[in-house]
């Protein structure tokens, strides 16, 4: 097992980009190589090792590569971006894009975490103790899919267009949620154990159950009946009949 263990050196207030962050760069080396790898800070690249003090224990492969940050990381964007294996562990808050494009491996963030959270992610697990903001596991402006695969969990609510484009994977909020939850699915699935305003609209494909209360649920829905999952009777809508979807909605 190799253990890379980060905290920042001080507080920052320009963003960095960390989309080099991940087990696939760091796997292998050792605390010097890793300092020597390229970070966005501003307009400019810069060594990792000029803002992060690094440890290093052991060494392994990708799939026996974790990453720890202690400390709150609520200015570094992109952790985990397109990673592929081993595990990445946050204990703290953390900024936009974390997870984003990952394609297997699991990262786990015991704090809050911003907008974009596991966005056009293909595999892998994201597991927030915390609150998320905006758009998880959504697709940027102009993509067709966001989220494809793997399973993000939130143990706490998020804001706005959870899993917007949404078109393969799992989402499981424990809270609530924002406005328009899985607008625009095209498949996948997103369970919803608190409260939901306006839930799957223009949806084609894909499953969304609601557990709690649902504020506003849109008239292009045809209700058909009922249908059971793991031992608890849902109403079942069916829709959104606007695009000729054939997405199922349950609510409890």
């Amino acid at each position: 097992m190799q253990v890379v263990k980060l905290s920042l050196k001080k507080a920052n207030k320009i963003p960095i980009e960390a989309d080099n962050i991940n087990p696939d760069n760091f796997a292998g080396k050792p605390a010097e190589e890793i300092k020597a790898i390229p970070v966005w800070y501003g307009n400019g690249h810069y060594p990792l090792g000029d803002f992060f003090n690094v440890e290093v224990e052991g060494n392994d492969s990708v799939e026996n590569t974790k990453i720890v940050f202690d400390g709150d990381v609520s200015r570094v964007k992109r952790i985990g971006q397109n990673m592929s294996a081993g595990e990445i562990e946050i204990n703290g808050n953390v900024d936009m894009h974390c997870g984003f494009g990952m394609k297997g491996g699991k990262v786990v963030i015991n704090g809050d975490a911003d907008s974009w959270l596991g966005c056009e992610m293909a595999g892998g697990e994201i597991v927030l103790n915390g609150n998320a903001s905006y758009y998880v596991g959504a697709g940027y402006r102009g993509e067709a899919c966001g989220m494809r695969g793997g399973k993000i969990t939130v143990n706490g609510n998020t804001k706005d267009y959870l899993g917007e484009h949404m078109c393969g994977g799992e989402i499981l909020v424990k809270g609530d949620v924002g406005l328009l939850p899985a607008i625009s699915n095209n498949g996948g699935k997103i369970v919803i154990e608190g409260n939901a305003t306006m839930p799957a609209s223009e949806m084609k494909n894909g499953t969304v159950i609601i557990k709690s209360a649902v504020s506003d649920l849109l008239p292009s829905y045809k209700e058909e009946g009922t249908e059971e999952v793991e031992g608890v009777t849902y109403r079942k809508f069916v829709g959104d009949v606007n695009v000729g979807g054939k997405g199922v909605l349950l609510i409890k």
